[in-house]
């Protein structure tokens, strides 16, 4: 077995390159040092010819009773993670890793009433290796800075652990297949932990769509526009400033998936539609560089960023699926705006639209519906998941409880043998649309294939049943 992990390692080019180190492909040190070239790597990994090894489109793996966890990565989303699973029955938290011995040290601290004991992994770069390795452990949970996220996803996957990552999953095209070839060739789930796609509007679209209220579906539109500026340059927000640091070389939609996961199900995408090509276009930066070059001044932590090329504040990316279909993306973490997902279908009965005002549909040209007509729409099609752990997920929290019906789902999947709802495919696509979006904008907004990561299975792949007519065994602890 060690062969064989050590022989695909060098089959999909990580071997030898310092897995786990804080220089492996960071896609925004790479495309600093020699742009043209890393452009260049993601026109032809776009391209890229590839035979499905294994269709985990709609794959039940086997049950596990108890999902034994092991979490990698304590900042603010780790560490609340793993106190929401606590909640959970059927779950053990076995081991926890961050390279801050003081953040396994607060986790623990919020964990402390649960009764579990886990084994901390601190101190080194690549100390989540040994995590990876225990063989008491099915879940890797993995809320580290972007450029570890493949890396981890995939020597856990080769360890024979299930992985579920925060988003996005890859920062590069070469990272979305190796994610692919990885999870088809251990038959280990890859799944992204896009919570919006949890959220209670997000679902209850879902659920309309999926009932053909919506008629023929025709466009969609997502989005992710946060104000976090002042953030970004705080040294005591994230470690090391990452973010700061990808959005300091890199231009394009860093962080596509709160807007498109939502969508990307509405549309049945990976599951009998496909994203075929994308256009991006990136306004110039009017507030990063000044930032920096304001901080620099007075503190020498800044200088490097001095001469950084920053991402535009507003990036608006359209993409074309292979029906025809239509979504459009933006992205913008830097202006003062009001924040907003945009979440939007659009077909030829209706159209639903929440953000950046309150939800609403609409079942003409005339204008939304009355508050009345949405609450008796709402009431007939909210999904079974909410109705079974709304409330629940409310008390518990995480984004309004959107986390927290996320982390359910997953583990009930597990422990029922189901099919995850967001698989290996979603997490390449849709982390795709990052680099993808680079090279577009780099190119005069020029178009670029989409790869596709199912190899033509989406044409005969069916989208997940939501409607807990299997599974919905996970049982929930009250909160304390």
């Amino acid at each position: 077995m060690i062969n064989e992990r050590r022989d695909f390692l060098k089959l999909i080019g990580i071997a030898g390159i310092g897995i786990g180190s804080s220089t492996l492909v960071p896609g925004y040190a790479s495309a600093q040092e020699k742009p043209g070239k890393a452009l260049d790597q993601i026109r032809k990994q776009a391209g890229r010819k590839y035979r499905q090894q294994f269709n985990m489109s709609g794959y039940a793996a086997p049950k596990i009773d108890t999902v034994r966890i092991g979490y990698i990565g304590l900042g603010n989303r780790g560490s609340a993670a793993v106190e929401r699973i606590t909640y959970l029955q059927g779950v053990e938290v076995k081991a926890l890793c961050d390279i801050r011995p003081e953040m396994i040290a607060a986790t623990k601290e919020r964990i402390k009433d649960a009764g579990y004991d886990p084994h901390e992994y601190t101190g080194s770069a690549d100390a989540w290796k040994q995590l990876c390795e225990r063989d008491d452990i099915d879940l890797v949970y993995i809320a580290t800075p972007w450029d570890l996220h493949t890396p981890i996803a995939v020597y856990a996957m080769l360890h024979g652990k299930h992985v579920a990552t925060e988003i996005p999953a890859a920062v590069t095209i070469d990272e979305c297949w190796q994610l692919v070839e990885t999870s088809e060739k251990t038959k280990k789930h890859c799944v992204l932990l896009e919570n919006c796609c949890y959220d209670f509007f997000e679902l209850l679209t879902l659920n309309m769509a999926r009932q053909g209220f919506f008629g023929e579906l025709v466009h969609c539109e997502g989005a992710y526009i946060h104000d976090i500026f002042e953030s970004l340059f705080d040294k005591n927000k994230r470690y090391d400033v990452w973010r700061l640091k990808q959005n300091a070389h890199r231009n394009g939609n860093l962080y596509p998936t709160h807007g498109l996961g939502p969508v990307c199900q509405v549309l049945d995408v990976n599951r009998g539609d496909s994203m075929e090509y994308l256009v991006s276009m990136q306004s110039n930066d009017f507030m990063l560089h000044q930032k920096a070059v304001a901080l620099a001044a007075t503190d020498d932590f800044y200088k490097p960023y001095v001469n950084a090329h920053f991402r535009g504040n507003m990036n608006t990316t359209t993409i074309r699926t292979r029906k025809g279909r239509t979504i459009m993306l933006q992205h913008d973490v830097s202006s003062p705006r009001v924040y907003s997902r945009l979440h939007l279908v659009s077909g030829t009965k209706a159209t639903a639209q929440k953000y950046p005002l309150e939800p609403r549909i609409s079942l003409s040209h005339e204008g939304w519906v009355s508050a009345e007509e949405f609450k008796q729409l709402e009431e007939k099609y909210t999904p079974a998941i909410i109705k079974k752990l709304g409330e629940m997920a409310k008390q518990v929290g995480g984004h309004g409880g959107m986390d927290f019906l996320m982390d359910w789902r997953l583990i009930d999947c597990l422990r029922n043998g189901l099919p995850v709802d967001i698989d290996v495919y979603d997490a390449a696509a849709w982390s795709a649309i990052g680099p993808l979006s680079e090279w577009s904008v780099a190119n005069r907004s020029n178009s670029i294939d989409i790869p596709d990561f199912t190899n033509g299975a989406w044409q005969h792949n069916k989208p997940v049943d939501i409607s807990l007519q299997q599974g919905g065994t996970t049982g929930v602890k009250s909160k304390k």
